[in-house]
């Protein structure tokens, strides 16, 4: 029998989740490229210890580990890499906390079986993870789908949820930061822009028109950046992984409405004020929606302030991880 096609109130979701993938198809590659900050506080990925590799499930989930203290646990986006997304400021953070980076099932380094994706995929295998590397007290870092995919563990692990018995309960985090994160049923249920201003990630123009809608720095489109970007794109073989949670018929049952108020942990939102894919108004939902959230604009940043500006994120995020 033919599966019939998703409702068209679904089509909204497939259209920032296209997005969303191709935010991640695009920076990577070359962002290390460009002149750093005038800082000491960032170092390029090119840096970073070589990854490392775990059996969670039967499936090669590739990560990295390093520095020691505290530890903090760093969740990408769709259709990044733990490199990708946090390479500037995993070696920053590991001086003072042990930095523990994982390349998510379907993306990365890691395995990318042929499965039906969903967010509840990405939180069972963290909590794997985690519970592979006898992580206890840690503080959870997640950025656009990385940050939904923090905020339904954060929910599930203090409410005491998992599925099976004793030996699959979710380490409890302790501390959370969402960085312009996706969740909200809203950002889902309609085109942004609508159908003409949707770029085609195959295509150079549409690449093009995506770099501009991911970073507020004009440089991050560049004919090199594009040229680098492009060809990284094509290579890095998680296509099926995004097209598969794209399509997904359940995703906005997955949505976030409703259960944030769970989160009774110290909580950071950090948004980029030039976030074109998903509005600071849904940061806002976040803070207001947590007990006690705090809340970060950093003004010269879009939608991977990681990335773009990683000193300034790094301003607002290492005086929380220390907080009493």
């Amino acid at each position: 029998m033919r599966h019939r096609r998703a409702p068209i109130r679904r089509l909204g979701a497939c259209a920032v989740l296209l997005l969303l993938g191709l935010a991640g198809l695009a920076a990577p590659a070359w962002a290390d490229q460009r002149p750093r900050e005038a800082s000491h506080d960032t170092a390029p990925a090119d840096e970073l210890p070589p990854p490392q590799s775990l059996q969670v499930f039967g499936a090669t989930i590739r990560y990295y580990e390093l520095g020691q203290g505290p530890t903090v646990v760093l969740v990408h986006g769709l259709g990044s890499s733990a490199r990708g997304d946090w390479g500037r400021v995993m070696k920053p953070l590991a001086a003072t906390h042990r930095v523990l980076a994982l390349d998510q099932l379907g993306f990365g380094g890691s395995d990318k079986p042929f499965i039906d994706y969903t967010i509840q995929t990405w939180v069972d295998f963290l909590g794997e993870f985690l519970r592979a590397k006898q992580v206890g007290d840690f503080a959870l870092v997640g950025e656009s789908l990385g940050g939904w995919i923090a905020a339904q563990y954060t929910i599930q692990a203090l409410k005491g949820e998992h599925a099976g018995g004793d030996s699959f309960v979710l380490p409890k985090p302790s501390r959370l930061v969402l960085c312009d994160a996706a969740g909200f049923r809203a950002l889902f249920e309609k085109k942004p822009g609508g159908a003409s201003a949707m770029p085609s990630g195959a295509t150079l123009a549409g690449q093009q028109a995506l770099l501009s809608r991911i970073f507020h720095d004009p440089s991050y489109a560049s004919d090199e950046a594009l040229r680098r970007g492009f060809a990284w794109s094509l290579a890095k073989g998680d296509s099926w992984t995004i097209r598969s949670v794209m399509n997904n018929p359940a995703l906005l049952d997955e949505a976030i409405d409703g259960k944030l108020g769970a989160i009774r942990i110290p909580t950071l939102v950090i948004w980029g004020e030039h976030d074109q894919l998903i509005p600071s108004s849904f940061g806002r939902a976040y803070r207001s929606s947590i007990p006690g959230a705090q809340w970060a604009t950093l003004p010269d940043s879009g939608h991977a302030p990681m990335i773009e500006t990683p000193a300034a994120f790094l301003k607002v995020l290492q005086p929380f991880l220390v907080e009493p």
